[in-house]
């Protein structure tokens, strides 16, 4: 059983982001899916992007720090595309984090890396917003960093495939994703003390 934080994408926190939670929540992991946005989530990704333009970056930094307060520090930091950035982010300010999970996009650094941190990064192949040729650069720093890391690549699919709620929903890959989340999540260990 792990706790895990799972940060939205640039569309906010929706109905999908709230199936995911759920989905790990009946594996037996404890889940915090916080708004960072604090409005309804945007229709379009293009209403995203300015719905982040006006609730600023460091705005949603800060609603991440305040959803993490309370957590044990060997959360697993988990988010989906800009989520993912988000987790990234915050990677280095938790540095007792379980793991590292990136679904849509990377996220993190070689330097906020410990060595065998578990991460794991599930991205489309080709995908809009991660060009091959970045992920290759990213896994090799972050393998070079010592992290502990698995990295998937969807062919053929779009940025949010794990999305019912999008076009590009791709479901043979969003259930190979699943199962490899939940196998990761697995291998993160067991934080059952932290509940005592």
């Amino acid at each position: 059983m792990r706790h895990v934080v799972l940060f939205h994408s640039v569309y906010g926190l929706r109905p999908a982001v709230r199936a995911a939670a759920d989905r790990l929540r009946a594996a037996g992991h404890r889940v915090t899916a916080p708004d960072l946005y604090g409005v309804p989530a945007a229709d379009t990704v293009e209403e995203g992007f300015a719905l982040l333009d006006k609730i600023s970056h460091e705005v949603v930094l800060d609603r991440a720090r305040a959803a993490l307060r309370d957590l044990p520090p060997q959360t697993v930091l988990a988010g989906f595309s800009m989520g993912a950035g988000v987790a990234g982010a915050l990677l280095a300010e938790r540095p007792d984090a379980a793991g590292l999970l990136l679904l849509h996009g990377t996220g993190g650094g070689p330097d906020t890396v410990r060595p065998g941190l578990p991460v794991q990064l599930h991205v489309a192949d080709p995908d809009p917003y991660d060009a091959p040729d970045e992920v290759d650069e990213w896994q090799r720093a972050m393998t070079d960093a010592g992290a502990d890391l698995s990295v998937f690549r969807y062919p053929g699919v779009g940025h949010l495939f794990t999305d019912p709620d999008v076009t590009e929903y791709a479901p043979d890959a969003a259930a190979q994703v699943w199962s490899r989340v939940l196998a990761f999540l697995t291998g993160c260990g067991n934080d059952d003390n932290s509940l005592r």
